[in-house]
């Protein structure tokens, strides 16, 4: 025994000095990094400074913008004519708006209710008119029916006070993806979370034409913001908000590379037990990508961003103060990017809360005497459940709320209280954890806790002394913290890390002093309330002495009482959607895409900065749900006046109708291709018309990376498997992927004589372009084909081609001295796609390495090695293949749903996200025979399982014959198998 106690102590002393070793490496090529960024960057600061020196007296309305946004109006009443639709993500629990089961689970709590009664909240601020909260549709007969069910209200809406919204106020919509029978835990739900993608932008675009038709004058109401809450939400928010093109917001909770950390230095669990357990590498790259995509992060606390995100590449705090000095002063930042951090204390709902006498001594054991021997319906029940654990109910109480869960530390506090004589002579402790039937019954860590808990209650014989009830319901907290408030008992959270702290401000709202863990929320907590102890959860002696000071010391417990109730204000649910509206429209307004859409008061100057800013590119999407009627008007506001827009838009058709000669036929590249891509036969795309899109994204290419002759093969035969079939093919379409330029697939297609007209979207350069081969508006005055101008102009945001194409080059130099690895192939290139052609792929980087890298450069790309390893091709964030397919729904209206993915088994590095959603894939076997995925993952890396189901009924695949009936076999296979979900 003697012999194993030290061998853990030494094993725990062998991870705390690699956890400090690997934190030095850390912060030492942060260091690195943020010197070569700040280099890079410095001439061009100095010499935009004398440029901008030179013209101050010029008011220039980008210069107003920079001056003023600082210097935001704080959202009023003066919004109430606002009509604004906002969404919120929490994907994982089980989440309603009554009777929360609070403490069922690990995944069921404390955000659970933050994003309830945050949904509840934001609808009832000035100018909110609809709020939607995603979550995960949960149809198991394991848990209530009304988790399955697809929408919930939470309140209703009234505009100006006469009446309600038709779709107005809050609602929990919940979106099914994954096993629709089945609960999963957060750890499971990664695989699926492309799916919950595709069905929350399904609703989006519906509730989006429903709201202009009620509240947006005919015209679309796209989402204000896009909050996605932890890792998981992160991640599907920042799909969302790229296929839309609106801001994202993010509110972590609870940070993946800080629990990875508090866990090493546990002891317990090794690296990839951990990731095992809790597919933490996972989880930490949905944090990075949320981060990536977010305009904004909210946070409780300034210690989440110092100690907690500056542990991530996608931040650091010295350089997001360079780029944002930058901005201020007109200066470009090359396509870096920090997100905007900010402090805002989570806000909650007093309309439960008792009010308290401020002045008053908090004194109720009367109440509780007189209660004693009358009938248990004169007291609350639950108040009866606790006080019969009990020897001596009159003793003070402290109180713990939590689930059983190892990093809320419940151990380590009944330890404290137990090792503490005087602390048991002086005080009950009453532990509420969660609600439980059958410990055996439960989750494996959540069962660890509570039988050590009822091991440690025999070990010190503290029966009469620990309460610890096993039910419980959200309507019987309240009580829980008023009885230990009228016991002048003190409340604990000794949690090894606790990101928000709600429970601390729920009880300080009912007048209780606090004692808390010092990591995390609860160091602003009692800082602003200033009623309470911080503490080193891992100390229990420190404990013991911090509850042992509150109890006994009856003056500085009334003073904490009496701190709490006075500056309990500063949390509620106003103060916080104010702060948050705010800070939003400050965001819109930093960025010119988003400005028509930002309320008139969300800053200084904003109506000149409008007027100036007319003739600036409009980045905002044009969403085509209404089918011609908006792509006949993609680049012109509605006018007001009806004679206008009637006429704007047959001046639209007049132009459209009156091609040049040379648009009779496609050249590329000044070569006629009319055999190449056919004649031009539609003014708009046919995608808007199709009922079904059939996606090939085949890569196969030769050694060289070109073409293989058996992608042509493969287009040819799922032309004949879907023609052959006269329901498959009716108003039906087709679509290449690929991550060839133009030229080569037209080429391509040249050489297996098949028309490009033949394809509805030719979708190019890795996602970088799309082009529509058989639509008028996409040729230009000579005859060549041009992509979607307002794809580039969606996937513009944040990209700088020059920025993109130097840090590569500075990136893959071999470490041998031998040289640079990649060279420039300017003729796969073009405005939004960098192409490198490998020379050594034994010598260049992985995908994970690279993305590294760039993120801490401040650099959001979206990069890929493809073409059999041949190229390494670097795109904007917003585009990608599998974004490509989300715009063509958001565009032109078709669903995703109705989409069909043929695919090989390997690919380029990009394919694996191609592969889930709500698409019906087809993986043909034995055609990609050789991919690039070996580039793609680090080791010690998330594995494709996080990424990729293993199962599902939306694939199928060919039995290994390329032939047109087997292609057609699987086809109807993934049809007739997802049409049963």
């Amino acid at each position: 025994m003697c012999w194993r106690i030290w061998h853990l102590a030494r094993k725990k002393k062998q991870l705390e000095l690699e956890g400090l070793q690997r934190m030095s490496a850390k912060r030492k090529e942060q260091e690195q990094v943020r010197r070569e960024a700040t280099e890079d960057l410095a001439e061009d600061l100095s010499e935009a400074a004398d440029t901008l020196g030179e013209l101050v007296p010029v008011e220039t309305a980008k210069k107003k913008f920079q001056r003023n946004f600082s210097d935001l109006t704080v959202w009023s009443d003066d919004n109430k004519e606002k009509k604004l639709y906002i969404v919120l993500v929490s994907v994982h629990g089980l989440v309603r708006g009554e009777n929360m089961e609070l403490g069922r689970d690990s995944d069921t709590g404390g955000q659970v209710k933050y994003v309830v009664e945050l949904a509840r909240a934001l609808s009832m601020m000035p100018g909110v008119y609809r709020v939607d909260l995603f979550t995960r549709q949960v149809s198991s007969p394991d848990v209530d029916w009304s988790y399955g069910e697809p929408t919930e209200m939470l309140t209703t809406s009234c505009i100006d006070g006469e009446g309600m919204g038709e779709s107005g106020g809050a609602y929990i919509v919940r979106i099914p993806c994954g096993p629709r029978d089945k609960y999963l835990k957060k750890e499971a739900l990664w695989p699926y979370l492309q799916e919950f993608v595709d069905g929350a932008l399904g609703h989006i675009l519906n509730m989006s034409k429903a709201l202009g038709e009620q509240v947006g004058n005919g015209r679309p109401v796209l989402p204000y913001v896009i909050h996605g809450h932890y890792a998981d939400a992160g991640d599907v928010a920042a799909l969302l908000s790229g296929a839309l093109n609106v801001p994202m917001v993010l509110t972590g909770h609870s940070l993946g590379r800080n629990k990875l950390e508090q866990l090493l230095k546990q002891g317990r669990m090794s690296k990839e037990e951990i990731d095992s357990t809790y597919k933490i590498m996972r989880r930490i790259e949905g944090e990075e990508l949320a981060l990536d995509a977010s305009e904004l992060v909210i946070t409780s606390t300034r210690q989440e961003i110092d100690e907690q995100w500056g542990l991530y590449d996608g931040f650091d705090v010295k350089l997001e103060k360079v780029l944002r000095a930058r901005a201020r002063r007109g200066v470009s930042c090359h396509g870096r990017f920090m997100p905007r951090m900010v402090v805002i204390p989570p806000g909650m709902d007093f309309s439960n809360v008792i009010p308290e006498d401020i002045d008053g001594d908090g004194d109720g054991k009367d109440d509780i005497i007189s209660l004693e021997g009358a009938s248990p319906k004169s007291m609350p029940p639950i108040w009866a459940e606790v006080m019969r654990f009990l020897t001596n109910p009159h003793k003070p109480m402290i109180l713990a709320l939590s689930r059983p869960d190892p990093k809320k530390n419940i151990t380590t506090l009944v330890k404290a209280f137990g090792e503490c004589r005087p602390l048991r002579e002086l005080a009950n402790l009453t532990l509420i954890m969660g609600n439980r039937d059958d410990i055996d019954e439960m989750s494996a860590g959540n069962a660890s806790v509570l039988t050590t808990v009822l091991k440690l209650i025999d070990k010190y014989d503290l029966y009469g002394s620990v309460a610890f009830p096993k039910h419980h319901n959200q309507a019987d907290v309240p009580e829980i913290y008023r009885l230990a408030a009228k016991m002048k008992g003190v409340f604990i959270n000794p949690a090894l890390v606790e990101p928000f702290g709600l429970t601390l401000i729920e009880a300080a709202a009912h007048g209780l002093p606090i004692v808390a863990t010092k990591n995390g929320g609860p160091v602003d907590i009692t800082t602003a309330l200033n009623n309470g102890l911080l503490v080193d959860p891992h100390d229990q002696n420190a404990i013991a002495d911090a509850l042992l000071k509150l109890v006994a010391d009856k003056n500085l417990w009334q003073e904490c009482r009496r701190n709490g109730l006075r500056n309990i204000h500063l949390y509620s649910w106003p103060e916080h959607c104010r702060t948050y509206l705010t800070r939003i429209a400050g965001c819109r307004l930093r960025n010119p895409r988003w400005l028509k859409d930002t309320p008139a008061d969300a800053g200084a100057d904003e109506e000149e900065l409008l007027e100036d800013s007319m003739d600036a590119q409009d980045l905002s999407l044009r969403l085509s749900i209404d089918g011609e009627k908006n792509s006949l008007c993609i680049n012109e506001p509605l006018s007001s006046d009806p004679q206008d827009q009637v006429q704007k838009i047959m001046n639209k058709i007049k132009q459209s109708s009156a091609l040049p000669p040379s648009m009779s036929s496609v050249s590329e590249g000044g070569k006629n291709a009319t055999e190449a891509a056919g004649s031009v036969v539609n003014k708009n795309p046919l995608l808007r018309r199709r009922r079904r899109l059939f996606v090939i994204a085949v890569d196969c290419y030769q050694d060289d990376g070109r073409a293989s002759k058996k992608m042509l093969q493969v287009i040819q035969e799922v032309f004949r498997a879907v023609r052959s079939d006269s329901q498959m093919s009716k108003i039906s379409g087709f679509a290449l992927s690929t991550a060839m330029p133009l030229s080569e697939t037209l080429q391509l297609l040249q050489l297996g004589k098949i028309q490009a007209t033949d394809f509805d979207a030719l979708i190019c350069g890795s996602g970088s372009e799309v082009y529509y081969p058989g639509t008028s508006h996409c040729i230009d005055a000579e005859g060549k084909l041009r992509p979607d101008q307002d794809y580039l102009l969606h996937i513009s945001h944040r990209w700088s081609h020059d920025g993109a194409r130097q840090t590569i080059a500075k990136l893959m130099v071999a470490q041998d001295g031998s040289g640079d690895v990649v060279e420039q192939d300017v003729a796969s290139s073009n405005e939004h796609c960098v192409s490198f052609l490998i020379k050594d792929t034994k010598k260049v980087k992985t995908i994970d390495e690279m993305r590294e890298r760039l993120r801490m450069r401040g650099l959001r790309c979206h990069i890929m090695y493809c073409r059999n390893s041949t190229r390494l091709q670097v795109v904007p964030l917003l585009a990608s293949r599998s974004q490509a397919l989300r715009y063509l729904f958001v565009r032109w209206g078709l669903s995703v749903g109705n989409m069909y993915l043929i695919t090989g088994e390997h690919g380029d590095t990009d394919q694996e996200e191609m592969l889930s959603g709500l698409h019906k894939t087809v993986i043909l076997r034995g055609v990609a025979e050789k991919g690039s995925e070996e580039l793609l993952r680090s080791s010690g890396s998330y594995h494709r399982t996080d990424v990729v189901p293993s199962e599902s009924p939306l694939v199928s695949y060919t039995a290994g014959d390329l032939k047109a009936d087997e292609i057609m076999r699987a086809l109807k296979q993934v049809s007739k198998t997802s049409s049963g979900m």
